[in-house]
């Protein structure tokens, strides 16, 4: 049935939906920022905010999926491991843009290409050609170029912050997170889903007690907080299982490209909702590390 809508209709043909599924995810993340940040001002750190839109995320997702139940029992062992990668990814990723610039940690999260094809190297022992040698050269130009302070000329440019050393561990554990899925194949995307929501509740609860937080009863949030929490989870559950969606009916090269689609999108936003402005010296690194995630693109073509 699905198949004859696909041919009856051009705009829903299989390709276009997957393009609208990872634009949408793209989407997402690239504005996903900004009610975590309204929920820091307000008070709430991203570690209890995590917490509580992931464990509703949850929720729903058992409620969509509560077929699969059964699916639980007889999951290998190394969904463990994909949960606490993917669960750190997610959630350091939101704990530096709520600190940090955005850009800068987009930018830094972006550096993910590079640590994949050395981790898929190391790990999966696979080749890495000449295209992957420069695509590494490139994309540590552009780093460092992004990361050079002026004020201290002969220090080494590194993670200035804690949201930018945030930003490049959620990178590392995203490019962890797609290598540890690629000897995962026999997963379903619904375990896939799961074993990233739970992942978060769970680094979440092992993180409190290193920042020396703790997690704020459900009463300290209002209804408005609530709604807003609310809606993240359904962003988070849709952007999850669309991308999951796009990523296995589109060439991986080119739903690499798409996903740059977020920076675009997170530029626009951080500008007009926190009024921040990237300098030239960003531009140019930020430039070469986009042009590096390309070029890896197109030679895992």
């Amino acid at each position: 049935m699905l198949s004859k809508l696909y041919k009856d209709n051009k705009w829903l043909s299989q390709k276009n939906c997957a393009i609208f599924s990872l634009l949408f995810g793209a989407l997402s993340w690239g504005v996903i920022w900004y009610p975590y940040r309204l929920l820091s001002e307000a008070g709430f750190s991203g570690v209890a905010t995590s917490f509580y839109t992931y464990v509703i995320t949850v929720v729903i997702g058992l409620i969509l999926f509560a077929k699969h139940w059964r699916e639980l029992q007889t999951l290998p062992k190394n969904i463990i491991w994909l949960c606490m990668v993917a669960g750190w990814t997610n959630l350091s990723y939101v704990l530096a843009v709520i600190d940090g610039e955005v850009m800068r940690v987009m930018l830094l999260f972006y550096l993910s290409p590079l640590w994949t094809l050395l981790l898929a190297h190391f790990w999966l022992k696979e080749n890495i050609n000449k295209s992957g040698f420069l695509a590494i050269i490139v994309s540590l130009l552009g780093a460092a170029i992004m990361l050079y302070n002026p004020a201290t000329p002969y220090s080494l440019p590194i993670p200035q912050n804690t949201a930018e050393w945030l930003a490049l561990s959620s990178g590392i554990g995203f490019s962890l997170t797609n290598v540890i899925t690629r000897k995962s194949t026999e997963l379903s995307i619904q375990a896939k889903s799961f074993a990233v929501w739970f992942g978060v509740i769970a680094m979440a609860i092992i993180f409190l007690p290193f920042v020396g937080q703790t997690l704020p009863a459900p009463g300290a949030f209002n209804a408005h907080q609530w709604l807003m929490m609310g809606l993240i989870a359904l962003m988070l559950l849709a952007a999850t299982l669309l991308v999951q969606y796009g990523v296995s009916h589109i060439l991986a090269s080119r739903a690499a490209v798409i996903f740059l689609f977020e920076l675009v999108i997170a530029a626009v936003a951080s500008y007009y909702l926190a009024n921040e402005i990237m300098q030239i010296q960003e531009w140019i690194g930020g430039a070469l590390i986009v042009l590096a995630a390309l070029f890896t693109a197109k030679t895992q073509d």
